[in-house]
Formats: C-alpha cells, structure tokens, sequence
C-alpha cells in the first residue's frame, strides 16, 4: 500500500478529478461542512498528506471568524473608527481564533505534495504536518477535538486499531468522522459502477499516472471495504457512541460519524 501511494503522490489530484469527474470536492467540502467547526478547534486530519481537508478547514474557519466580527461591530454600532480598526488589526492577527489543524501520514511523498500545495496557495498558519501511521498515532491522549480520515481508512493494515487510535487521541466529546468509498445499494448503478470502476479507472491510471497497477488496487480496496452498517458496527466496538452514517451519491461514498464521550 505504502508503494501505491508513492507512485501516485504527484497525479493524486489529478486523478482524483478524473476518477471522480471532480465530484471529489463536492464530498470533501460536505465533509467540512458536517463538521462545522468553530474557532479553536483542534483537528486531527489522518491521510491526509495532500491537504484537501486541512484547507478546507482553515477556510471554514476563517470564514466563521469573519462573521463572527461583523456580526460583533453590528452589534456595536456607536463604536469609534479606531476601535473598529483595531477590531479589524486583532482579528487580522489571529483570523484562525486559535485553530489548529495537524496533517498526519504515513507517506512522506503524500506529505511533499502537500506541503508544496500549502506554500504555493498561501496557506501556513494554523497547520503542521507530521509523518505518522493511523495504527499507531504519535499524540498523546485526549488530545484533539476532531478527528477525520477521508478516503484513508480502507487502506490501514488493521481498520479496528486505526479507530482505536482514533478514539484514544480524541477528547472527550471529540468527534469521529470518516470519508470512504463505500457500497452502492442500487443494483442497477452498481453494475454501472463496477463497469466504470474496473474497466476504466485502471485505463486512466495508465494515460495520466503512467500506472495502471495502482489504480487497479485502488478499484479492488474500495470493494472489499466494510459495508455501512458493518463499519458503524466496527466504529461502535471502538467505543464511540451516536455512531451514524450519510450516504452521498447511492452510497458511492459515505460520511461515518461518531462520539467520544
């Protein structure tokens, strides 16, 4: 699995967008959005060398911190030009309201891609990379609000340690959601699904990551990964509690969330 990953660590975006017609970033973003994090929150992005989260979360953030001080100067409407300035100079220096969030993967090329991506969009503030393995998380206990893994799980060795690291690094009330490919249950889309997903996933593979084989264990992971029910079971066993699931598309990919408490 590591290898797969540093083949394709360059064209991932890329192949993303084709794989998925782009549709990827719809799922993403909902993801966030299920979240809803608010400023100070400190989130755990597992697998998520490429940043896709990560910067979606600082821009979640940042968007809440902005309404967050309109809302407050409306609300003050006989303040001076300066206090109002210097409203504006504080929040420009912590637009982020103490938000966090730390990029954890197993694969430094996964990590490259990412940090470059971080340097060339501007982002910096508010985000750490560090290489690590979701089985075995370099972070103490009770330690973040938020933890996400978004079409990472099904390629971990040993899912029920990974959501047992999970639940031990988060607080308690943190919060568990995971992205994956998941079960179509419609049987005629699904027979769709497998011919796209088998006969040409594999053929893009080739044209744009000049890899053929990687893509082809991408396509065979995502069917022999736990069904919604069964991985809610599994994230249950973990010790989460008001576990549940989103399916988006028929099931193509479903959002898993759940609690620690």
């Amino acid at each position: 699995v590591y290898q797969v990953f540093e083949n394709v660590a360059k064209k991932y975006d890329v192949m993303n967008d084709s794989m998925t017609l782009g549709i990827h970033r719809v799922w993403k973003d909902i993801l966030v959005h299920k979240m809803n994090p608010c400023p100070g929150t400190l989130l755990l992005d597992v697998a998520g060398g490429t940043g896709d989260i990560a910067f979606r979360f600082i821009n979640y953030v940042r968007s809440v911190r902005q309404r967050q001080l309109q809302r407050k100067l409306k609300h003050h409407q006989n303040l001076s030009w300066q206090e109002i300035f210097e409203s504006y100079q504080k929040d420009e220096f912590n637009p982020l309201g103490d938000s966090q969030v730390v990029v954890c993967d197993i694969n430094r090329e996964m990590l490259k891609v990412g940090k470059q991506k971080a340097q060339h969009l501007g982002y910096s503030e508010g985000l750490s990379w560090v290489l690590g393995n979701a089985e075995e998380l370099p972070f103490d206990d009770d330690k973040f609000d938020v933890y996400t893994i978004a079409f990472g799980i099904r390629n971990v060795t040993r899912i029920d340690l990974a959501l047992q690291e999970a639940y031990r690094v988060l607080k308690p009330g943190g919060r568990f959601l995971c992205l994956e490919f998941s079960h179509v249950s419609n049987p005629l889309l699904s027979r769709l699904y497998d011919l796209y997903s088998f006969q040409v996933i594999p053929v893009l593979g080739e044209v744009i990551a000049g890899d053929w084989r990687s893509y082809q264990y991408l396509v065979e992971s995502i069917r022999q990964f736990p069904p919604q029910e069964e991985l809610k079971a599994m994230i249950e066993d973990a010790g989460f509690f008001k576990v549940d699931y989103e399916n988006l598309n028929f099931g193509i990919v479903a959002i898993h969330s759940g609690f620690k408490l």
